[in-house]
């Protein structure tokens, strides 16, 4: 808890009445305008809907996706991992832990500046626990459906 008793965000810290984070150049001030980032979905979705607006779809990302610049954080979608239309799962073992592993997951699209070359694609899909705040994670806003 930071001195109001609030709780602060999982990697800031406040330093001499400064609030730092981590980054790859070790820990640094916060800069307000800076993109948000080590977020779970839960704190992405609700940050959205505050705006008044939602995450994208996986489908709305990728088909936008050559409109904005991205690249730098992963950013969470509103869609729920699920297989394309037509996948089936290989039958036994494999299918049956691959099944498991990915349940309960949500979309994130794009990449991250830690990205490994060959997965930083407009079409390759990612996908985490919706509770987790993993590092390199942020959001795209989308308007409302109207």
């Amino acid at each position: 808890m930071n001195r109001s008793g609030a709780t602060a965000p999982l990697y800031w810290h406040l330093i001499d009445d400064q609030w730092m984070h981590y980054t790859l150049s070790g820990l640094c001030p916060i800069v307000p305008t800076d993109p948000v980032r080590h977020i779970n979905f839960y704190e992405a979705s609700a940050y959205a809907h505050w705006k008044g607006m939602r995450l994208p779809t996986e489908a709305e990302w990728e088909i936008a996706s050559d409109r904005f610049e991205w690249g730098t954080l992963w950013e969470w979608t509103g869609s729920a991992y699920l297989p394309y239309p037509g996948f089936a799962p290989e039958p036994g073992a494999i299918g049956e832990y691959n099944g498991k592993f990915m349940v309960n997951q949500m979309v994130l699209r794009g990449a991250s500046v830690v990205t490994a070359p060959g997965h930083s694609r407009s079409t390759y899909r990612n996908f985490f626990h919706p509770h987790v705040q993993w590092q390199f994670t942020g959001l795209r806003l989308a308007a409302e459906n109207v």
